[in-house]
């Protein structure tokens, strides 16, 4: 994209800072929605196994729901063409009323789903449906809040704002875990697997209408008001993306593959990892999870504001090098069995983590011009999900059992660490640049198109 100076369609210059906090607020409900329940999922897989798949081994039926979680990741495309295709012609606003609802939804019909032993096949049939239902909405929802806060934020602290996206997400983790812990502090194991885990996905659905309320009073982004009065709104925002920003979606793709992998080892598997193939109790593996997330919490925004000053790609880079190098050795000191060992070693891969969610949906936000920002973000991000994210727990309990290796998750970091390292060589300082600067440009070649045949006459 054209680097430029914050001119005169900047957001700080019409926009004032209640909106801007607003908007803060609107971009993040959905995001914390939408990883509470996915954080819920993963963390009660071992319950969800007994309550849904009661006939299998415990490795069956753990790869039984992990199984349902990769195929729900799979829906998360579908959910991006239709979603992102929305947002870029319809509006950032519409499109994320949209998904919180679905979201809201789809986490409802799981907490009200009856056992197996209740309905037979059925029960799995239904949660596969749930999942599917949250995937489809999962797939609109990063691209629609990432250029919702993009297109919102200040040019100067453009990367502290899009940040709280990520501030979102790990307070739906941090709810999620410190949900997990009261249940197994509070209930007992039998309670737990025959009621008590439903406590979590009720509690979601009226905060998917809390945030339904919330984004629905906000204004539509600058940005795209802007684009509507440029007369610029694309009319084929999915074939403009492959068309002209392949080479942004494949920088994205390798972003994004390190952001989604370290994400869901460090805040989904490793708590299941920990418990089952360490022997570390339920609760002491929420408790690990929980600092980390409150961690990452606290460190995410200082990230992000830091790439305001320093730039986006500096970052990244270290947060890949820091994989390449400190994975192995983490993973190391987990396996000692102390509590401190574990806790010690589970912050630390979530201090690496943070740095990356400071930092990753700022850059690739700014990779793509707003007529296809939406579209291209939500097509890149639910691919890469389905791919490299939703099979996470599969692939490693598959690889464990079937190698006997229990570092693979730590090997599996290395090898996205390298992937980052290698993509952010190849992408250009973004900071500071106008979001506008190229639909601007391109709008006025199109009318300079329109209007040179009748002025050669």
């Amino acid at each position: 994209m054209t680097d430029t100076t914050p001119g005169p369609l900047a957001p700080e210059n019409f926009v004032d800072q209640k909106s801007i906090r607003k908007s803060v607020v609107a971009g993040s409900v959905g995001v914390f929605v939408h990883w509470f329940d996915w954080a819920i999922y993963a963390y009660l897989a071992s319950t969800l196994s007994i309550v849904f798949f009661p006939d299998q081994d415990r490795t069956a039926g753990l790869l039984a729901v992990f199984g349902v979680f990769a195929i729900s990741f799979g829906a998360r495309p579908i959910g991006a063409l239709v979603f992102g295709a929305l947002g870029d012609r319809i509006g950032r606003k519409k499109t994320l009323t949209y998904v919180i609802l679905a979201m809201a939804a789809s986490t409802m019909l799981l907490g009200l789903l009856p056992s197996y032993a209740s309905i037979g096949i059925w029960a799995p049939i239904l949660l596969l449906v749930a999942r599917i239902i949250q995937g489809l909405a999962a797939g609109g929802e990063f691209g629609s809040a990432a250029a919702f806060l993009a297109e919102y934020s200040p040019t100067k602290r453009r990367g502290f704002g899009v940040s709280f996206l990520e501030v979102g997400s790990l307070l739906g983790f941090l709810g999620a875990s410190l949900a997990v812990l009261v249940l197994n502090t509070f209930l007992t194991a039998d309670d737990v697997n025959s009621w008590g885990w439903r406590i979590p996905f009720l509690l979601a659905t009226p905060l998917g209408l809390i945030g339904f309320y919330i984004r629905n009073k906000i204004e539509d982004t600058p940005e795209f008001r802007e684009l509507t009065e440029l007369d610029a709104v694309p009319q084929s925002p999915i074939k403009e993306s492959f068309t002209r920003g392949w080479r942004q979606m494949l920088q994205t793709s390798g972003i994004e593959i390190m952001m989604n992998v370290t994400f869901y080892i460090v805040l989904v598997y490793l708590l299941t990892y920990q418990e089952i193939e360490l022997g570390i109790s339920t609760s002491d593996a929420a408790l690990f999870s929980t600092a980390a997330s409150v961690a990452a919490l606290i460190t995410v925004p200082l990230f992000g504001a830091l790439s305001d000053r320093v730039g986006r790609r500096l970052p990244l880079i270290v947060a890949s090098v820091l994989l390449i190098v400190f994975s192995y050795p983490l993973f190391l000191v987990m396996h000692s069995g102390t509590s401190w060992a574990g806790l010690v070693s589970t912050v630390g891969l979530g201090l690496i983590l943070a740095i990356i969610l400071g930092v990753h949906a700022v850059t690739v936000a700014e990779l793509f011009p707003t007529r296809t920002r939406q579209t291209s973000l939500s097509i890149v991000y639910a691919v890469t999900a389905a791919i490299f994210a939703g099979t996470v727990p599969y692939v490693l309990t598959w690889l464990i059992a079937h190698t006997g290796n229990q570092m693979m998750p730590a090997f599996y970091l290395i090898l996205v660490g390298l992937l980052g390292l290698g993509t952010m060589l190849t992408v250009k300082e973004t900071r500071g640049i106008d979001l506008l600067a190229d639909d601007v440009a391109l709008a006025q070649k199109s009318r300079a198109a329109t209007v040179s045949p009748t002025a050669s006459v």
